[in-house]
């Protein structure tokens, strides 16, 4: 039978995480986007509270939290502000890598490096020409004198600026696209690693996001995370565990709308009465109501499939491309409720509207989801 009550430690969790949101973040968010600020203060009280990082193994020192009880964690820090519950991501999805396939001892050094100290992580595979499409990637590495030695430049890498170290995905010289992609784990302090300007982005302003530029960066064997040749598999295995992360986050901010939505039609009075008595604008609220109990369901069912040992890339991509487009509509639609006063900064909804836009092109876009949610339905058995 199944049973959609959170456990008395995921309660204690959601409840720790939104009185977090409540308090560290939701009375500085404005702040953070408008001058476009990397909460580092959070993401260090972040850490002291054990809301950081939290899916690292107990091996580790970590928490080894479920990716369901991550989502519904990252669901309340997006309802304070998305572009700290994508920073908060950008650590978890600089890490998959490792937690997938990465060595005992890659484990132990990167790993343990996150919860020592609030520091962070970044995941290195977009390109200016290759973000999507990882058979156009132009990052390469060449074997020289038992070393291996990575040429390249990444793009839209989120705490690229701030990271500790990254994950790398680049391709063997003269090998076919796609199957000579490599994993490498890669310290910010490597010489020839450098990171570019960071970007001055339309939402999730407080997210850091820049290029990360490597240039004839030598490193060691040791430093290929898996096998040679298993990039390719890596990359999407760890797409399919972040990707109900990303509909989590969704959900927090479809909530968000809803709540500051219905809170401005109940005050708000055209006519003479309040605008809630409308039934354009009851509908508008109806749907947002909707979507997030979608949203919600479709994320836990992912992160569900992830902690069973199945995970499953068509659920991932659903719940992903449902849950940001929703995001967007819903964003949209508070703006619309709010009217002109919904156009201005002194409201947050203005703000939900662009941190939502990103949720429909970070890791893959909604086309590409639908894509690969087709290319799944048309394969042959």
């Amino acid at each position: 039978m199944l049973d959609f009550a959170p456990t008395d430690e995921q309660s204690a969790l959601i409840a720790t995480a939104r009185e977090f949101a409540r308090k560290e973040i939701i009375p500085v968010a404005g702040a953070l986007d408008e001058h476009g600020t990397f909460p580092q203060d959070i993401c260090r009280k972040a850490w002291e509270t054990g809301l950081l990082n939290c899916e690292i193994g107990e091996a580790f020192g970590g928490l080894g939290l479920s990716s369901l009880s991550h989502g519904l964690l990252l669901e309340e820090i997006a309802y304070g502000c998305a572009g700290v519950s994508t920073t908060f991501i950008g650590n978890t999805l600089g890490a998959m890598p490792l937690i997938i396939a990465g060595s005992d001892e890659q484990r132990r050094t990167y790993l343990a490096r996150l919860l020592g100290k609030p520091v962070f992580a970044g995941l290195c595979c977009s390109e200016p020409d290759a973000g999507s499409d990882l058979a156009g990637m132009k990052t390469v590495y060449r074997k020289v004198d038992g070393k291996l030695v990575l040429t390249g430049q990444k793009r839209w890498i989120t705490n690229g600026g701030v990271a500790d170290f990254y994950t790398v995905f680049a391709r063997r010289e003269k090998t076919i696209p796609l199957l000579g992609i490599t994993c490498f784990v890669v310290d910010r302090e490597t010489p020839g690693v450098s990171v570019g300007r960071k970007e001055n982005k339309l939402g999730q302003r407080a997210s850091n996001t820049c290029d990360v530029l490597f240039d004839e960066v030598v490193v060691s064997p040791d430093q290929v995370v898996g096998k040679e040749g298993q990039g390719l598999k890596i990359a999407m295995q760890t797409f399919d565990r972040t990707r109900p992360l990303i509909a989590a986050c969704a959900a927090g901010l479809i909530r968000r709308a809803l709540d500051e939505s219905r809170a401005y039609a109940l005050e708000r009075k055209t006519f003479g009465v309040p605008i809630a008595q409308h039934q354009a604008v009851q509908f508008m609220l109806a749907e947002m109501a909707i979507a997030y109990e979608i949203t919600r369901l479709m994320a836990s069912k992912a992160s569900w499939a992830i902690d069973k040992g199945c995970p499953e890339s068509i659920i991932s991509s659903c719940a992903k491309a449902y849950g940001a487009d929703a995001a967007m509509r819903a964003a949209t639609d508070a703006v619309q409720i709010f009217g002109g006063y919904g156009y201005t900064k002194d409201y947050p909804v203005e703000k939900l509207m662009r941190d939502a836009k990103l949720l429909q092109i970070y890791e893959g876009t909604s086309e590409i989801q639908r894509v690969l949610i087709a290319r799944h339905l048309l394969r042959e058995t």
